[in-house]
Formats: structure tokens, C-alpha cells, sequence
């Protein structure tokens, strides 16, 4: 599998990552999952303290004893947890930040993180202090970069403007192609997108909708009818040389700013689905090209100023 610079830094991270939000609780399984993504050129994982109030981490860390060398790990911040109460607060604070790294160190088992990423954001955060705090996480070799998990332009660009973030994770698929607005922006500073819900929720994979929650609700501005009619054409058109999961991959990878696509395996079968369609050799320009006229354009409306 290859690998791709992170911005301007020296971190290179596989074209497919692994998202572990996905994992569940299975320590035994993940092990397996682990085990599995090394051996298929998977060097980058990414887990937040949110998912699971740190127990995702935990159970990350437990998975990768003895290997930290292989692997890219990549945390977030953001979120702060207080016990007695059920629900997570926004803190962008400096205090909590550096706090937070403590934790999320701790359960990995880790020394430092590669990548420590701001987990959301507005533009009304104290985003001076956030900033000086990631600033100094890499000062006290905590970190080795950080960059911001958005969706937001305003606070993308503010981000952009006044740090040194190296990445911008963001949703984006061939159902979600918000971000494109803002890729030559981002490639112009050699920022990097890593991309997540790039199988728009397994819309854009194998699998029947009905097995599916969006059979029920739509995704995003499509509605069942017209997710349904889009699938038909990818299927009757490129069916029979790709499947559904290579396109979206491909779709994404294709982008000039875009490092990797980070996707969630609950099972070592969707794991080698998801590298199989990633190292089979490309699909052509002329091919995408077309897949972008099929599906819609859209723009973020909101958090633009």
C-alpha cells in the first residue's frame, strides 16, 4: 500500500487509514484487526477520546504493545467528560488540552501521538489559546503535529491563517463533496485532508440499502430515490471492472490534497474489502471525471463568516 506525506511534515500515512471508532469492545477481535492492517500495508489509525468515554483508546493501546514503530496514531481533543454527568461539554481551552493529552497518552500507552487533532471547533473558541496549547504539546515532544477535525470554513480558514496545522480531517464522499471547495485553498498552504465517511455510512459499498439505516432517511441532500438511482448508474456503468467501494475510494484519493481515507472495519473481511479496493491499480481520470458529472456538487451553507 502507499503512503502519503502529511502536509509539510515528516509524517507519511497509508492511503487507507483505520478509523477505530468502529471496533466495539472486542479486545480479542481488535487484536485481530490490528494484526490484520499491518499486514496489509496499514500504518495509520484514528481514534478520538470521545468514542466510547476513552475506552476506544484503551483498547487501541492494548492492540498495539509492541508495535508503536508501525504505526501512525492519531488522537483528538476537544471533548471534556465530567463524572456524574452523562453527556461531553466543548472545551477548547488550553488547560483542558493539555490535560487531555495526559489521558489519552495514558490509555494508549503511549509517549507521544503523531497527529493530535482539535475533535470540532467554532469560531467563537478561544482559538489563540487552543492554538498556543497544541503549540506547546509539540515544544514538550507530547505531539509531533496537530491539525483540526472540521467541517466548518470559517474556523478552517482561521486555522489555516494563524497555526501550523499540517491536516484537516473532514467528511467527504462522492455523496459529500462539500470539501472540494476548499481543496485548493488547503493544497496552496500544503495542508492535508484526511478524509472520514468516505463510504457514506455504507452506501457506497457492497452492501444492500436495505440492510441500511439511510433505506429509511436519506443521506445529506439525497433522498432514498435518488441514492438508489445513483448506485444504479455506478453499477451499470463501472460494475463490471470496479466495485462500488473502489469508486468511492478512488473517487477520494484522486483529489490532490486528500492523505488518506480513514474508514472503520468492525470485521477483517470489511478490512480487506476496504485495502483491496485501495491497492488495486487506479482508476483512470477520464473514469472520475465522469462519476463527478453523475453525482451533485454541494457547498457548506452555514459558518462561512
Amino acid at each position: 500500500m502507499k503512503n502519503r506525506q502529511i502536509g509539510k511534515s515528516d509524517i507519511y500515512v497509508s492511503e487507507l487509514g483505520l478509523g477505530a471508532m468502529s471496533f466495539g469492545n472486542d479486545q480479542k477481535q481488535i487484536n485481530h484487526i490490528i494484526n490484520e492492517a499491518l499486514d496489509l500495508g496499514i500504518n495509520y489509525v484514528d481514534t478520538a477520546d470521545l468514542y466510547a468515554f476513552g475506552e476506544n483508546e484503551q483498547r487501541l493501546g492494548e492492540a498495539i504493545k509492541g508495535k508503536r514503530n508501525q504505526f501512525i496514531i492519531a488522537s483528538k481533543a476537544g471533548n471534556r467528560f465530567t463524572k456524574g454527568k452523562d453527556e461531553w461539554e466543548w472545551d477548547p481551552s488550553k488547560k483542558h488540552i493539555k490535560e487531555a493529552i495526559k489521558g489519552s497518552l495514558k490509555r494508549l500507552q503511549l509517549d507521544y501521538l503523531d497527529l493530535y487533532q482539535l475533535h470540532g471547533g467554532t469560531i467563537d473558541d478561544p482559538i489563540d489559546e487552543t492554538i498556543e496549547a497544541f503549540e506547546e504539546l509539540k515544544k514538550e515532544g507530547l505531539i509531533r503535529e496537530y491539525g483540526i477535525s472540521s467541517i466548518r470554513p470559517n474556523v478552517i480558514r482561521k486555522y489555516v491563517e494563524q497555526s501550523s496545522i499540517v491536516s484537516v480531517m473532514m467528511q467527504y464522499s462522492i455523496l459529500d463533496r462539500r470539501p472540494e471547495e476548499y481543496f485548493q485553498f488547503l493544497s496552496e498552504h500544503n495542508i492535508s485532508v484526511v478524509t472520514r465517511g468516505s463510504i457514506a455510512k455504507g452506501i457506497l459499498s457492497q452492501r444492500s440499502l436495505q440492510s441500511l439505516s439511510v433505506a429509511k432517511d436519506g443521506y445529506l441532500t439525497y433522498t432514498i430515490r435518488e441514492i438508489e438511482q445513483l448506485r444504479d448508474v455506478l453499477l451499470q456503468t463501472y460494475g463490471k471492472e470496479y466495485s462500488l467501494t473502489k469508486i468511492a475510494l478512488d473517487y477520494c484519493l484522486s483529489h490532490t490534497p486528500v492523505a488518506s481515507v480513514v474508514a472503520g472495519a468492525s470485521s477483517i473481511e470489511q478490512l480487506r474489502q476496504n485495502a483491496n479496493a485501495v491497492t488495486e491499480p487506479p482508476i483512470s481520470e477520464d473514469v472520475l471525471k465522469n462519476v463527478a458529472r453523475i453525482a451533485k456538487q454541494s457547498f457548506y451553507e452555514q459558518h462561512r463568516s
